[in-house]
């Protein structure tokens, strides 16, 4: 039987899609990647905001065509949609056949069987599974979705920030970290595959060690990873300003191998939106964060996000959060428009914004940063930079790949010519000569491999 997964989400939802593959594997179904040839689909949502509901609903819709014209025997739906709908999902999607929660993804394989066996012998079976998401055990043997290169480390789960406009906390519980030992021998296996990148991540990262050891561990985690691997580059993502300690700046100074590189989501800087939001921390909080780090690590990346069009948000707040961006000139930032999510705080806030008002907002603050990117990439023409080859075009004769500055999925690429091919996970100096929009332009020094 041929089994296929769509995988929706952030990174963290991969990783759980990746654990799954390998248990469906493991039970003896082979995996395809053509939705078209497979017996059972496998679908993990994302339920996060409204936009992100949508494309797991069109991905369901889209799959369902393949039952009714194609071979398709059953479609199995997992993830935060499932568990956040668990009780209506069934009854508004008649052509799911199998719904498990976020807890219960070692139970593929049993929904698996639970669909087609039964099936087989005639009946018109239904399965669910919501076990208890904050006794799950966490983590487990993967097969990779990345390319073998690169790797992502989810060292806990849930989130204790409950931020007002966020729904995670209902959907994946309470925050939960990995023991750190579990963590490290994950970290090795990863390194003898191959992964030369490793993405450390979590609903917050900064937050790690807290429930286990009772104090933040996030910088003896990092040290520990690269006592015990020789993986080059080590990239922190989803760290809260508010828990950005001195031993987590010196770590990232100190260490060669863990990038100058950090996602520091803020949302917004009028204190008045902060606390509506139900953020930790302050302005003052937030500028001292981010002054320490610039200090003490010079040449460090700072990615951030925000929200604009949050319940009561004025024109006066969303001017100050435009200086701000001005002023702070962030290297990387995204920007969101408000989603009002049921089950969170801020749903029921008075004072909701127009949805055009927002997506003017988010288009103002979105022109502000991409003048600073353009200024940012300006400055890095003729330098020389080292790039991590993810493959070739053959169209255009370009490798591409990313630099230390650059997340895999969410930050710009760095397009390349050089004498020969080289190989994708190979390091290689690029010399830079043209910028296009958030993309750089350059010519390898060398085509040696290292």
């Amino acid at each position: 039987m041929k089994v296929g997964f769509v995988s929706l989400g952030c990174p963290k939802n991969q990783l759980d899609t990746e654990v799954m593959l390998h248990e469906v594997a493991a039970a003896g179904y082979e995996i395809t990647p053509e939705e078209t040839e497979a017996d059972v689909v496998i679908i993990n949502t994302c339920g996060f905001i409204e936009s992100a509901k949508k494309e797991s609903i069109d991905n369901i819709l889209d799959i369902a065509w393949l039952k009714k014209h194609r071979s398709l025997k059953a479609i199995v739906v997992t993830g935060c949609l499932a568990e956040r709908y668990r009780e209506s999902i069934l009854d508004e999607l008649p052509e799911v056949d199998a719904v498990l929660g976020v807890g219960s993804i070692h139970n593929i394989v049993e929904a698996i069987e639970a669909v087609t066996v039964k099936k087989k012998k005639g009946s018109k079976c239904k399965y669910t599974s919501f076990e208890d998401k904050e006794t799950v055990r966490l983590g487990g043997d993967r097969i990779l979705t990345t390319a073998d290169y690169t790797a992502y480390l989810k060292i806990a789960e849930g989130c204790d920030n409950r931020c007002a406009y966020c729904a995670i906390p209902a959907i994946r519980g309470k925050f939960r970290s990995r023991p750190m030992e579990e963590l490290i021998a994950e970290a090795k296996q990863l390194e003898a595959l191959g992964v030369r990148e490793l993405n450390i991540v979590a609903q917050d990262i900064t937050r790690y060690g807290l429930d286990l050891y009772g104090e933040y561990r996030l910088a003896d985690l990092l040290h520990k990873i690269t006592e015990a691997t020789e993986i080059p580059w080590i990239r922190l993502l989803y760290c809260y300003p508010d828990k950005i300690t001195d031993e987590l700046v010196a770590e990232m100074r100190d260490n060669d191998r863990i990038l100058k590189y950090i996602d520091l989501p803020i949302q917004h800087i009028s204190d008045r939106m902060l606390k509506a939001m139900n953020r930790h921390g302050d302005k003052k909080m937030i500028c001292d964060v981010i002054a320490k780090l610039r200090r003490e690590i010079p040449d460090i990346v700072i990615r951030t996000t925000f929200i604009v069009g949050f319940p009561g948000e004025t024109e006066e707040d969303f001017e100050e959060l435009c200086e701000f961006v001005k002023e702070t000139k962030f290297d990387r930032a995204g920007v969101f428009t408000y989603s009002r999510e049921e089950d969170t705080a801020a749903y029921d806030y008075p004072d909701q914004i127009d949805e055009q008002i927002k997506q003017d907002r988010m288009d103002l603050l979105m022109r502000e940063q991409l003048e600073i990117n353009e200024a940012n990439n300006q400055k890095m023409l003729d330098k020389i930079i080292t790039v991590l080859c993810e493959d070739y075009d053959p169209v255009s004769e370009v490798h591409f790949g990313r630099s230390a500055a650059d997340a895999p999925e969410i930050d710009g690429k760095i397009y390349f010519r050089a004498e020969g091919r080289i190989a994708p996970g190979s390091f290689v100096k690029v010399r830079i000569r043209e910028v296009v929009d958030y993309d750089l332009i350059g010519r390898a020094l060398t085509s040696n491999n290292n």
